[in-house]
């Protein structure tokens, strides 16, 4: 296990930000960390890389305890802001090999350890360049590679595509799933197809408590099934659809056009299908509609809140 986070709580004065947050991370995951503003995202992150400490809980970094030995636990952490640390009016190789420094990394490993950062990063071609004539791309580059540089087992990531074009998201997300094959990456982020692209595990917090903690996989099973929209040329009947078995609810789209919600478990498809042709309402359209993990997420944080 390279991060274990148990119980944690965190306290303003009398408002809790933090309640009773638990998980585990380990290599080869990459988990997304999700939460609208407010919701103590930012506050777990801070505790996970002992920027902030808990007000109970512990935290366990490659096993070390992060309270009782920061200096060694944060040995096996590599941390990028969601602003890069960087000095814009150094190098890439200056800047890096400074950072290694920082980390601990010795004198005579340096050099493999820059370079290898580099070639993770592609960084290679721009290794002579100031950072200040890089553009925000290659700059966030660099700030993943001084997080990396001394190959640490965990890293987390904040917002780490905030401010890029396309192209370099793209590029980006796949460094990411990159080094979730030889790490543990924590990834927070406010990008819902961030998590989709990047991430094994997903996680939502809310209101200080984690309310979601699932593989991608099993979020995609959740959004890829339970609603068909329907087109008729004569308004249907919406009680009658209402009553049959497995429809959940019905959302009225337009006076001909509708949305059902229905259980994956008695889908109600067929028997929608032959209602609307036995009652005359012409069936135009009949289609199933994926839910976007935005339409997940806004569900979540509604069940929690009601």
């Amino acid at each position: 296990m390279l991060l274990q986070a148990e119980h944690l709580y965190r306290y303003y004065g009398k408002h809790c930000a933090v309640n009773d947050v638990s998980f585990t991370l380990t290599r080869g995951e990459v988990l997304g960390f999700l939460g609208p503003n407010g919701a103590g995202k930012t506050t777990t992150m801070q505790m996970l890389c002992g920027v902030l400490a808990p007000s109970a809980g512990q935290i366990k970094i490659n096993g070390i305890d992060l309270l009782a030995q920061p200096v060694t636990a944060k040995r096996y952490l590599g941390y990028l802001p969601d602003t890069p640390p960087l000095y814009r009016e150094l190098t890439v190789d200056e800047f890096l090999t400074y950072s290694a420094q920082l980390h601990g990394v010795t004198k005579k490993d340096t050099h493999h350890a820059v370079k290898q950062a580099q070639e993770r990063c592609g960084l290679t071609a721009v290794s002579k360049r100031l950072i200040a004539n890089l553009s925000k791309g290659f700059q966030q580059r660099v700030g993943i590679a001084q997080a990396i540089l001394h190959y640490p087992e965990v890293i987390v990531l904040d917002e780490p595509t905030v401010g890029l074009d396309p192209l370099q998201i793209s590029e980006i997300r796949a460094l990411i799933r990159e080094l979730g094959r030889d790490h543990g990456v924590i990834l927070s982020t406010h990008r819902l197809s961030e998590v989709q692209e990047s991430c094994s595990h997903v996680q939502i917090i809310h209101q200080g408590q984690l309310i979601l903690n699932e593989t991608i996989v099993a979020l995609k099973l959740m959004m890829d099934t339970g609603i068909v929209q329907i087109t008729t040329r004569l308004a249907p009947n919406i009680s009658q659809l209402s009553a049959l078995a497995g429809v959940n609810s019905i959302e009225k789209i337009s006076e001909n056009c509708i949305r059902i919600h229905y259980s994956v478990a008695n889908n109600p498809t067929q028997r929608l299908t032959e209602t609307i042709i036995a009652a005359g309402w012409e069936l135009q359209e009949l289609a199933p509609v994926k839910k976007s993990m935005e339409a997940v997420f806004i569900s979540l944080i509604r069940d929690n809140e009601s």
